[in-house]
């Protein structure tokens, strides 16, 4: 069994995965009557062909050390992840290495950020830390196989 340990997460580091969605240091805009900052375009929903959706995922928490062994991804669509609780949570992703996962990452999400994961890249299951937590989900709904799941030798996620 292999381990790696879970790391903050930089924009840097996570971008051969995806994009953060958080606020940048300046808003793009004032609108509202100058109310309201938007921070625009944050990230690209990827959709080949399909529609994009909006979805709530409520899902179980894992506590660290946390057994990885499930990597899936999505070959057709983007998915975006933004949690709707005050807590931090994990995002596990892994490089492809010639149509399998390479090996994983975890990075240690703060709370108030989310993440969307470009079509394509494995990643690990929703894992919110220590307690359930909901989450709000962008991603595709459409015609053909937009899901690839493989079970992966255990990879010890350690705190």
């Amino acid at each position: 069994m292999s381990s790696i340990k879970i790391r903050p997460i930089t924009a840097e580091e996570f971008a051969p995965f995806g994009e953060l969605l958080a606020p940048r240091d300046q808003p793009t805009k004032m609108i509202n009557a100058g109310r309201c900052e938007r921070h625009h375009a944050l990230a690209t929903v990827e959709r080949s062909g399909g529609e994009a959706i909006i979805s709530i995922f409520r899902s179980e928490p894992v506590s660290l050390p946390y057994d990885c062994t499930l990597l899936e991804r999505h070959p057709l669509g983007s998915q975006a992840f933004f949690p709707l609780g005050p807590d931090d949570w994990m995002s596990i992703v892994a490089p492809d290495d010639g149509g399998r996962p390479g090996t994983p990452l975890a990075f240690l999400v703060p709370a108030g950020m989310g993440v969307n994961l470009r079509a394509g890249v494995w990643h690990g299951v929703l894992t919110p830390l220590d307690r359930a937590a909901d989450f709000l989900v962008v991603d595709r709904e459409g015609a053909g196989v937009n899901l690839e799941e493989v079970s992966i030798a255990p990879v010890t996620v350690l705190p």
